[in-house]
Order: structure tokens, then C-alpha cells, then sequence
């Protein structure tokens, strides 16, 4: 009796179980997110928050002005709809900005295309480039959307090492220890490689590629004809009179290069979502077929708003006024603080040339959480975790920022977020003094 009920007040479409997986292929290995299970216990746990990569204080008054005048003003239109490859007028300072930066001359239109953050420019470029069997090769460390994107896309990441060489004496470890080894990178390159994926500065070393390191990256790129995603987004911060080189100024590979850019890096203003991508338009013909696709348009007010303070960095451009000029002077005094803070601890940092961030070998506090045998999580994740828990201070384990196979290999780093204000970074002093004198009291 209890079947017939089913089957007459139950149809059989709605009794039946899918048996076959829902899930796309492409999607396997990639479910997991550090930022969603770190993020999650900053805010349960954290007394102050140095993980996530996003300054607490405020844009410059210049572009929340322009915000303010978009959103208030008399053009109307500026609630609707704007060009899906992006806002006229931002792309228009785009072009003649990166123009005059790169010695080309640029066209809006076929040049430039406005992305919802450089994560959504990164994710259009392996779509757009990659195939099923082609390889990519991505420096390790790396910005950790990169390896899920190549496999998303169908390709192989393959992956090479920076290989730290630590300093002599008691000097402390510069970003720029951690190098290339010129054979082993151009070992992995083939007939299968179809890109290489730059980030510099580099994100979470800080590390700002030198000349010589980007003409060996470009020299073999343009004898292997491989393509090259350079992620710039932190092209602005840079410290200690570093140079930010763009690789698509090098010869042979402006028709190579797709360039990727952030306003929320460079305006401080991470949570408007308003990135770019700049390069040939034979390459960028095809990330705007991706992106029509698929976010298909960016918020036009937040664009506008960028417009207008990149046109006011333009007639600035180098000029002791200029918020490029102002942003890295105050961020390297806040890099300067924490370094004195972890190293007064014994967190020996390493200093970056470049970023929001910096990352602290911790072996010294191997006493306060001991290895677990036979663990497979990376030692710094396990740190990380009890740091947060027991002590209020949020940080992410480097190991996120590597591949599955070379998690353990550099498992005693953890990368804190410097881009705060003063009384954040106080706040983080005052944890790590008093773990100080808990750990030296008897």
C-alpha cells in the first residue's frame, strides 16, 4: 500500500536519485580555498587580522571624492550600462597611461579591457589561451588561483622553484635571496609549454624581479614562442628605490604579453573590483570573448571613479604629490615596523621588496606547537591554525602558496599582511611582546 501512495502522490521524476556524478570534470582538485577556511577562523578567532591581503584604511580622499560625484551627479547614465569592455573614459586614461609607461601607443579599444578585479582578467586569460594538453609554468611561490584556473582550463601546471640563498652573518633574508635557477627553469620548458605565468612583485614573497631575471624569462619565451601572463597588480609598491620592469618592454614581448592590473592595489580600494587586462589585440581578441561570456560587464560607477583618479596620476606622474609616489613611502615605514616586531620575537622575517606583504620563518617556535608524526598537513598550516586560536593573531602558512607535491618543502614560513593601520600593527606588537615574555618567563 505505502508504493502505490508513492507512485500516485510521488512521481517517479521526483523520486529518482542522479546516480552519475553533477559535478564537470574540470572542477576536480579544485575545491578546496584557503581564503575560505582561513578567512573563517580570523573571524572566529582573531584578535587582530594580518592574513588577508586588503589595507583597513581608506582609499585616498581624491577617488572617494570621485565616487561620491559619480554616484551624485547629474549624468544619470552612469547608473546604467557602459561599454562591456570597459568604460570609456577609463580605458582611454588606461592606454595613455600604460602607453607612455611601455613606448607604445595604444589603442582603447583593442588594447585595454576592464575585468571585475585582476582575478577575473586571470581566469579569462587561461580560458582564452589555454587547451586541454597545453602547459603552463608558474613560479613557486605563487598567488594560489593560479594552479586551480590552468587545471580549470584543462592545461598542466608546471612548476619551478625560487630557491632562497640565505644571506651571510646575521643579516636578515631579503625577498630578493629567493632566485631562479637558470637551468632548471628553462629545463621546463617544451614544445607543450603554452605560457608562463610572472607575477611581480610577487605575491606572498614580495619579491620584485630584477632586469636580468625578466630577460632570461623573456629570452626563453621568445625562443620557445610561449606566451606570458604578467601579474602586476602590485606594479606600484615597491621599496628601497626597487624598479618595477613591465616584461612587455623587453624586446619581443609586448605581441606576447597579456598584462594584468588592479585599482584596488593601486588605489587601495580592494572591495571595488575593478581590474584590467593591457597587451596585443591579437591576444586580447580573445579575452574579450571570454569575458562577454561571462561577467559580460563591470560595475560603471567604480569605473568611473578609477577613471578620474588615474587621470589625476597622470598629470602627477612622478611628482612628489602623486598617490603612486605617497602609497609605497607609507607602506614601506609600516614593512619597517612589522620587521622590527617579528624579528624583536624571533620571527626572523624576510624583508619584501614589493607588496602588501611579508613573509617570517618560525622555526624558533617549533616549542609552542611540536611536529605532529606522520602529519600530511604542512607544519606552518598547523601554526597557523594554533597562532589564531591561541594567540588572536591571524597570518596565512606559505605552503598555501605551493603546489601539492612541494608543500613541505619550505613548511616553516608564515606571510602576515603589513597594508594596516598604525593601531592594527600596535596591536600586533602587543601580541607578540607578551608571547615574548610568556615564552621567557619560567
Amino acid at each position: 500500500i505505502r508504493d502505490i501512495f508513492s507512485l500516485t502522490f510521488f512521481p517517479l521524476s521526483l523520486q529518482a536519485k542522479m546516480s552519475r556524478p553533477v559535478q564537470a570534470r574540470r572542477l576536480e582538485g579544485t575545491d578546496k580555498n584557503i581564503w575560505v577556511e582561513f578567512v573563517k577562523l580570523a573571524v572566529t578567532y582573531s584578535k587582530v587580522n594580518l592574513g588577508q591581503g586588503f589595507p583597513d584604511f581608506p582609499p585616498p580622499d581624491f577617488l572617494k571624492e570621485s565616487l561620491e560625484k559619480a554616484l551624485s551627479g547629474g549624468n544619470h547614465m552612469l547608473h546604467q550600462y557602459t561599454r562591456a569592455f570597459g568604460h570609456p573614459p577609463l580605458v582611454k586614461i588606461l592606454a595613455q597611461f600604460f602607453g607612455k609607461l611601455l613606448g607604445q601607443d595604444l589603442d582603447p579599444m583593442t588594447n585595454v579591457m576592464v575585468t571585475v578585479g585582476a582575478y577575473q582578467a586571470l581566469f579569462c586569460c587561461f580560458q582564452a589561451f589555454v587547451d586541454e594538453g597545453d602547459e603552463v609554468i608558474i613560479i613557486e611561490p605563487f598567488f594560489d588561483c593560479y594552479e586551480p584556473m590552468v587545471k580549470m582550463a584543462g592545461g598542466t601546471p608546471v612548476f619551478v622553484p625560487l630557491r632562497p640563498k640565505p644571506p651571510k652573518g646575521s643579516k636578515l633574508m631579503s625577498s630578493a635571496d629567493w632566485q631562479l635557477d637558470p637551468a632548471e627553469l628553462a629545463s621546463k620548458f617544451s614544445e607543450r609549454t603554452k605560457a608562463i605565468v610572472l607575477n611581480s612583485p610577487n605575491n606572498p614573497l614580495g619579491k620584485v624581479f630584477s632586469r636580468g631575471e625578466l630577460e632570461l624569462i623573456a629570452d626563453l619565451c621568445v625562443k620557445h614562442d610561449v606566451l606570458c601572463i604578467s601579474d602586476e597588480v602590485y606594479e606600484w609598491l615597491v621599496y628601497d628605490g626597487k624598479e618595477h620592469i613591465r616584461i612587455a618592454s623587453l624586446p619581443g614581448m609586448w605581441d606576447r604579453t597579456v598584462m594584468v592590473g588592479s585599482a584596488g592595489k593601486t588605489f587601495s580600494a580592494t572591495g571595488w573590483k575593478v581590474g584590467w587586462t593591457v597587451g596585443p589585440n591579437r591576444l586580447l581578441q580573445h579575452i574579450r570573448t571570454v569575458h562577454q561570456n561571462s561577467v559580460y560587464h563591470c560595475a560603471t560607477v567604480a569605473q568611473e571613479a578609477v577613471a578620474q583618479g588615474f587621470q589625476r596620476e597622470f598629470k602627477l606622474y612622478g611628482k612628489p604629490d602623486s598617490y603612486f609616489v605617497q602609497l609605497p613611502k607609507m607602506l614601506q615605514q609600516k614593512r619597517d615596523r612589522l620587521v622590527q616586531s617579528l624579528d624583536a620575537v624571533g620571527m626572523k622575517p624576510i624583508i619584501p621588496e614589493g607588496t602588501y606583504f611579508l613573509v617570517a620563518d618560525i622555526s624558533q617556535f617549533k616549542s609552542d606547537v611540536p611536529d605532529v608524526p606522520d602529519s600530511d598537513e604542512p607544519y606552518d598550516s598547523r601554526f597557523a591554525k594554533w597562532m589564531v586560536k591561541n594567540k588572536g593573531l591571524a597570518a596565512i602558512p606559505l605552503s598555501a602558496f605551493y603546489s601539492e607535491a612541494h608543500k613541505n618543502n619550505h613548511d616553516h614560513f608564515i606571510r602576515f599582511c603589513f597594508a594596516k593601520e598604525e593601531a592594527t600593527l600596535k596591536a600586533a606588537d602587543d601580541i607578540l611582546q607578551k608571547w615574548k615574555r610568556e615564552k621567557s618567563s619560567p
